[in-house]
């Protein structure tokens, strides 16, 4: 009705408010110009289209607010727009040093938490990274800060400031392996860590476009692998609870040699006994020492000698019985931690696809029918190119581990996988030529990061040529065996470029 026909003619940004003025043009009813003006406020979940007059006067919104709403502002037809008054923040690109050391150094908060407080336009991102150039610990009440302090901070305060003045943006997203964390219009130095990489953008829609499909995606495999991760879970509780108890029947069953002993020393000196004794008292010819072996008075020392003698043997029949169902149930504890951790890493719907392949294969999720229709894998491991030209591979899950490690490699590649937890099979393709440092270093940092340990500060990694890797007889996919291996400590992390 308004601005149908209407041509904009100027784009605004009040100050460093997160609002957008758009000023546009157009006829009337009776043909004559007018101009009105269209505001955004980007402020999430505050967020708002505003219609005015030239004069502010409100025409209408996309979200009434009323007094009843907010007593700072009301927003309804009839009313006059106006921003906020945001009196107790400075601008930070006028700001002059004293009152920069005024304002920061009398408030109590946080040091990054008073910047973003106090200055307009400062985000929590931008007050960490001001703090880290600073050298400044973030986390410190700002009223503590010394005079040098303050001042130094100010002095990298200015620093970013003059690129804000000169346009000197460098827009860049910073990724955790593959998952966005953040994203700024300048560097992030506060992030410069082997768990972190940065990715560097010509502009910021670009890198806002990216930023939001690519988090999207990661919230969208998230919730996809949500039903996976609970029949995971339910799957390992039910297995822990198994193992812990097979283990404590199994402990029960340490004393049978005991009563193996008693029959073999009563058949020995049972000849002594005259009948209706309690015990026996008699040498144990194992240990050189005299033993006392509980009797049943009603019986002779040759019924004693069976009874236990037939104790033992039901002892040792549990014992064999139960070692190998405890065997059975901490390979599927293994297995089943081992899908964990490729959930974990998983960042396509192909990703979960194969994933879940595996857990029908294995019976965690029952089939629908005899002759359910097999999905077309089309997930890849990750490829990586080393600093120094070699290829590595990495497994997401552990059919990939298995085609890795028997099927793209050969016997002088290099096998790198976490010592003693589930993880990645990451393999170094050596293409028959020695390995720099280097490659074993960026190697085993893959692993590391690729396994359940990537949260910690370091990880041991197991490392072996490809030849001297056999696969378990019966077990699931990527399980191996190895014997003779190199060790080395890594840093978990990925700074390597994505071959795509």
């Amino acid at each position: 009705k308004h601005i149908g026909t209407g041509r904009m003619v100027e784009v605004s940004q009040p100050g460093l408010e997160r609002i957008i003025e758009l000023k546009i043009e157009h006829l009337d009813e009776l043909g004559d110009l007018q101009r009105k003006r269209l505001i955004l406020e980007l402020m999430g979940k505050h967020s708002n289209i505003i219609f005015c007059k030239e004069d502010g006067t409100i025409l209408d919104s996309i979200k009434h607010v009323s007094a009843q709403v907010s007593s700072v502002r009301e927003v309804l037809p009839g009313r006059m727009y106006f921003i906020p008054h945001t009196t107790d923040k400075e601008d930070p690109l006028t700001i002059s040093e004293e009152s920069f050391v005024r304002v920061i150094g009398s408030t109590p908060a946080p040091v990054q938490k008073a910047l973003y407080q106090k200055l307009t336009g400062i985000s929590p991102i931008i007050g960490t990274e001001i703090c880290h150039m600073a050298s400044v610990d973030g986390d410190r009440s700002a009223n503590e800060l010394t005079p040098a302090e303050l001042t130094h901070l100010y002095h990298m305060f200015t620093l970013l400031m003059d690129d804000v003045k000169t346009g000197t943006f460098t827009p860049n997203i910073i990724y955790r392996g593959e998952e966005p964390v953040e994203f700024a219009s300048v560097p992030l130095t506060c992030y410069e860590s082997g768990d972190y990489q940065e990715k560097k953008f010509d502009s910021i829609s670009h890198l806002l476009d990216c930023y939001y499909s690519e988090k999207n995606a990661v919230t969208r495999i998230r919730q996809k692998s949500v039903d996976l991760r609970k029949i995971v879970q339910t799957a390992l509780e039910r297995n822990y609870k198994k193992y812990d108890l097979q283990e404590k029947q199994l402990k029960d069953t340490e004393k049978r040699d005991k009563f193996r002993i008693y029959g073999e020393l009563l058949n020995t000196y049972g000849y002594e006994l005259a009948g209706g004794e309690k015990e026996l008292s008699c040498l144990n010819y194992y240990t050189n020492e005299t033993i006392r072996i509980p009797l049943d008075e009603t019986k002779t020392a040759q019924e004693n000698a069976k009874r236990y003698f037939e104790k033992y043997n039901k002892l040792k029949r549990t014992f064999e019985a139960l070692t190998e169902l405890t065997e059975e149930t901490k390979r599927e504890i293994d297995h089943l931690e081992s899908i964990s951790a490729a959930l974990d890493i998983a960042l396509k719907e192909e990703d979960l696809t194969q994933i879940k392949m595996e857990l029908t294969e294995y019976g965690f999720i029952k089939k629908h029918g005899p002759n359910m229709k097999k999905q077309k894998v089309v997930s890849k491991p990750f490829h990586y190119l080393s600093s120094d030209g070699f290829h590595i591979y990495v497994g997401k899950n552990n059919y990939q581990n298995e085609e890795l490690t028997f099927k793209l490699a050969t016997g002088n590649d290099w096998w790198f996988h976490a010592k003693g937890i589930p993880g990645s099979h990451v393999i170094v393709k050596s293409e028959g030529k020695e390995l720099p440092d280097r490659v074993f270093e960026e190697a085993g940092a893959l692993a590391a990061y690729y396994s359940k340990g990537r949260d910690n500060e370091k990880v041991e990694i197991d490392y072996i040529q490809k030849k001297n890797i056999k696969k378990v007889a019966g077990a699931a996919p990527g399980f191996v065996i190895y014997h003779t291996n190199y060790s080395l400590v890594a840093v978990p992390g990925n700074k390597l470029e994505e071959v795509n």
